[in-house]
C-alpha cells in the first residue's frame, strides 16, 4: 500500500507536527473528561461502603484513568505506525543544478599567457678585455754609484753546506679545505599549455570510451561549479551578468594552484569564481592530471565561469 510512497523532509516535520498536536488534543480531553466526572463524586458516595475487589481498587469508579487504556493502546500503535511509515518513505531529493547553456564557451578569444617552460641558464658574462700596458722603447737600468762586484762562481771544491729542515715548514701544512659547492639553482617547473592527455574533472574514471569520459568529466565540472555557486548579493541587486574567466595550473598530483583571473566583470563575481576554484583542492579526489607521452605532468587550464540571473 505505501511502497510507492515518498515523503520529503518537510512532510515529515508537518506529520510529525500533527501528531504531537493529535496526542496534546488528547491529553487534554482526557483530563477535561476526568475532570468533569469528578464533579460532586464526595456526596454521591458519602455513607456507602464498597467491598474491596478489583473493581474497587480506586476511591472513585468514574474517574478509573485505567478504563480507557485500550484506546490509550490503539492510539499509540497508530501512532507508531504511522512514524515508522513516514521514517520508511522519507525521500531526499538531490538539488536540482542549472547549468546555463554552453557554459564552457567563451564569447571572444582571451589573450593567454604563454606558460613559461625550463630554459637554460644565461650565458656568464664575457670576461673583460685585458688592459694593454705600455711599455716604453728605452729601457734605462737604475744603478748606484757605489757598488761593489761578488764572485759566485763555483767549482767542484767548493764546499756547499745543505739547507737545514726546518719543523713545521709550509710545505707540511695540511691543505686548505675546499671551496663550498654552489648553491643549486632553483627548479623551474615545466608548464605546459596543449597535452596529448588534457586534465580531466574526476568521477568519470569507469567509463571505458575516451569521447563518454570527456564529456562525463565536462558535467560533473559544471554540476560542481553551479551546485557550490553563490551569485554575489550586490551583483544581484545590480543585474550584473557575465562571464568570468579563471586561469590556474594543474599539477602532477590533481592539486590546483596558480590561479588568476583573466577576465572579470566585476560585483565580486571574481572573488566567487576564485572561491569555487580554490574549493577544489577540499574535494575528495583530485584532478586527474594531464599527461605528456604516458607521464603526469603540470598543465595550464582556463574554465569560463557563467554568472546568469534567473527572472522568474
Amino acid at each position: 500500500m505505501f511502497a510507492n510512497q515518498s515523503f520529503t523532509s518537510t512532510d515529515l516535520l508537518i506529520g510529525m507536527a500533527i501528531g504531537f498536536v493529535v496526542l496534546m488534543a488528547i491529553i487534554f480531553i482526557g483530563r477535561y473528561i476526568f475532570a468533569h466526572r469528578g464533579k460532586d463524586l464526595a456526596k454521591k458516595y458519602e455513607g456507602k461502603s464498597r467491598k474491596l475487589s478489583l473493581r474497587a481498587r480506586n476511591k472513585y469508579p468514574e474517574v478509573d484513568v485505567l478504563s480507557m487504556r485500550s484506546l490509550f493502546l490503539r492510539f499509540g500503535l497508530i501512532g507508531t505506525l504511522a512514524l515508522v511509515v513516514l521514517a520508511f518513505n522519507w525521500t531526499l531529493y538531490e538539488k536540482d543544478v542549472l547549468i546555463p547553456e554552453d557554459a564552457l564557451s567563451m564569447d571572444e578569444e582571451i589573450e593567454i599567457e604563454v606558460p613559461r617552460s625550463a630554459e637554460p641558464p644565461p650565458p656568464p658574462p664575457p670576461p673583460p678585455p685585458p688592459v694593454i700596458e705600455e711599455v716604453p722603447n728605452e729601457l734605462v737600468l737604475e744603478t748606484d754609484e757605489d757598488f761593489e762586484f761578488v764572485d759566485q762562481s763555483v767549482d767542484m771544491e767548493t764546499a756547499i753546506d745543505a739547507p737545514k729542515f726546518v719543523e713545521n715548514a709550509k710545505d707540511d701544512a695540511p691543505p686548505p679545505p675546499p671551496p663550498p659547492p654552489p648553491p643549486p639553482e632553483p627548479e623551474v617547473k615545466e608548464i605546459f599549455k596543449v597535452v596529448e592527455e588534457m586534465p580531466r574533472f574526476p568521477g568519470c574514471e569507469d567509463l571505458a570510451s575516451l569521447d563518454e569520459v570527456k564529456a562525463c568529466s565536462n558535467q560533473k565540472l559544471l554540476e560542481y561549479i553551479y551546485a557550490n555557486i553563490r551569485y554575489p548579493q550586490i551583483a544581484r541587486e545590480n543585474g550584473i551578468e557575465g562571464t568570468v574567466v579563471v586561469q590556474f595550473v594543474v599539477n602532477k598530483d590533481g592539486s590546483v594552484t596558480d590561479m588568476q583571473l583573466l577576465r572579470d566583470i566585476g560585483a565580486k563575481c571574481g572573488d566567487e569564481a576564485m572561491r569555487i576554484v580554490e574549493g577544489m583542492n577540499e574535494m575528495e579526489k583530485n584532478w586527474i592530471p594531464g599527461k605528456q607521452r604516458g607521464k603526469p605532468v603540470n598543465v595550464m587550464f582556463t574554465l569560463p565561469i557563467k554568472f546568469k540571473l534567473e527572472y522568474q
